[in-house]
C-alpha cells in the first residue's frame, strides 16, 4: 500500500505532463480497439460460416447465373444431405444509403439449411404461405422501425420496378456471430416476375447451398459436383461457405492490412511519447535516486520506482481508452449505417488493448529503469540543489 501511493504521488508530481501522456494513451488504446474492431467487422461473416455448407457457384463469374434444373443433379451427389438456392435481390429502401443484403430464396428448404435464423412456427407459416412475403432480421427492422405485417417498398437495381413485401416474420440470430441485418424474400416471385418478360431465362439462380453430412469431406463432395457439371455450358465451382465468404474478404486485402498497420503505428508512437516522458522524469529525479542509493537501498528498488510509476500511468490511461471503446464503437457503426451487420468489441480486442498498455507502460520505462539503476552516487548527488 505504501509503495501505490508512492507510486501515484510519484507519477502526478507533474500534473500537466501525466495528464497529457494519459490523454495520448487513451487516444492510442480507444483507436487500437476500434481499428481492431472494424478489421473483425469485416471478417464477421466468415466467424458465422458453418463447416456443413458448401457454396455452389457459375465458374466464370459469381454474375453468371446456373440453371435451375441443376438442383436434383445436386441434390443426388454422394455426401450431400439438403439443397436450396439464393438470389441477390439488390434493392434499395428509399435511399442508397439503407443498404442491406436481400436474397430470393426457396424459403423451406434455406430457413431448413440455416438453423441459425431463428423464428417461430407461425412466422415460417405465413412467409411459405404469402409469396409476396418477407423475413427480415431483428437489428434491421429496430433500425427502420419494421413490424410484422408492415409493408416494405424496394426499388429494384438489378430487377427494374418498385416492388412491395410484407413483413411475415422477424428472425433472431442463434448467437452473436449471426447477421441480423438481411432480408429474404421468395425465389419464386422473382423468376415468375422475369419470366413474363424474358419467357424461360426465369429458371436460374445465382448460387446453390449444399448440406453435406461430414465437414471432412468437403473437398471430396465439392469435386463430386464440379464433376457433374464440366465440360458444360455453365461449369461450377464448389467451395465451402468460409472460402466463399474468404473470397469477399480478400478483395480488401490490401485495405485490412494498412488498417492493421495503422493500429499497431499508433501503439508506437504512444509508446515513443511515453518513453520520452519517463525519460524526463528519471532525469529530474537522478538525485533523489542517488540519494535512495546512498542510503542503502539496492539498484532493483529505483527499477521498481520507474516501472512502477509507467505501468500505473499507462494502465489508467488504458482503462480509460478501453472504456470509451465501447461508446466510440456505438457511434461509429450508427454513421455506418448498415455497412458492418455484426458490429461488436470482441473479448480478444480488449485483452490486446490490455497487452498493448502494458507493453507501452514496460518498454517505456526500460531504457531510464536500466540507466538509473547504474547511476554512481557520487554524480547523481551532484544533481542535487
Amino acid at each position: 500500500m505504501f509503495l501505490l501511493r508512492l507510486l501515484l504521488k510519484n507519477a502526478f508530481r507533474h500534473r500537466l505532463r501525466t495528464l497529457l501522456t494519459m490523454v495520448g494513451l487513451v487516444v492510442a488504446i480507444s483507436a487500437f480497439g476500434l481499428l481492431r474492431t472494424i478489421v473483425d467487422a469485416w471478417y464477421a461473416g466468415v466467424d458465422a460460416t458453418s463447416s456443413t455448407r458448401l457454396i455452389t457457384r457459375s465458374a466464370i463469374s459469381l454474375t453468371f447465373p446456373l440453371p435451375l434444373n441443376y438442383a436434383e443433379r445436386i441434390r443426388a451427389v454422394e455426401g450431400v444431405s439438403g439443397i436450396s438456392w439464393a438470389n441477390w435481390f439488390g434493392g434499395i429502401y428509399i435511399t442508397e444509403r439503407n443498404f442491406f443484403a436481400q436474397f430470393a430464396v426457396d424459403p423451406p428448404s434455406y430457413l431448413a439449411l440455416y438453423p441459425e435464423f431463428k423464428l417461430t412456427d407461425a412466422e415460417k407459416q405465413a412467409f411459405f404461405r404469402d409469396r409476396q412475403g418477407a423475413v427480415v432480421g431483428r437489428k434491421l427492422a429496430a433500425k427502420f422501425g419494421w413490424k410484422l405485417g408492415d409493408t416494405v417498398t424496394l426499388r429494384g437495381t438489378i430487377y427494374s420496378g418498385n416492388w412491395r413485401f410484407t413483413i411475415r416474420g422477424i428472425y433472431q440470430g442463434a448467437d452473436a456471430k449471426t447477421d441480423e441485418q438481411q432480408m429474404f424474400i421468395h425465389w419464386q416471385l422473382l423468376a415468375d416476375s422475369v419470366r413474363a418478360r424474358l419467357g424461360n431465362k426465369a429458371d436460374f439462380v445465382g448460387v446453390y447451398i449444399a448440406r453435406i453430412h461430414d465437414p471432412n469431406q468437403a473437398p471430396q463432395v465439392s469435386q463430386r459436383i464440379d464433376a457433374l457439371f464440366a465440360n458444360s455450358l455453365a461449369e461450377t465451382l464448389t467451395e465451402t461457405e468460409k472460402a466463399f465468404q474468404l473470397s469477399f474478404v480478400s478483395m480488401s486485402e490490401a485495405i485490412l492490412l494498412a488498417v492493421r498497420a495503422v493500429s499497431f503505428i499508433i501503439i508506437l508512437i504512444i509508446m515513443a511519447v511515453m518513453a520520452n516522458t519517463m525519460t524526463m522524469t528519471a532525469r529530474e529525479r537522478l538525485a533523489e535516486y542517488a540519494t535512495l542509493k546512498a542510503l542503502g537501498f539496492r539498484p532493483g528498488f529505483v527499477v521498481k520506482l520507474l516501472f512502477g510509476e509507467s505501468l500505473l500511468i499507462a494502465l489508467i490511461g488504458g482503462g480509460l481508452g478501453i472504456a470509451l471503446t465501447f461508446p466510440l464503437a456505438e457511434a461509429f457503426v450508427k454513421a455506418a449505417g448498415t455497412l458492418f451487420p455484426i458490429f461488436r468489441v470482441s473479448e480478444l480486442t480488449v485483452a490486446l488493448q490490455v497487452l498493448a498498455a502494458l507493453v507501452v507502460g514496460g518498454v517505456s520505462a526500460a531504457w531510464p529503469a536500466w540507466k538509473m539503476s547504474r547511476i554512481d552516487i557520487v554524480q547523481g548527488l551532484r544533481h542535487v540543489a
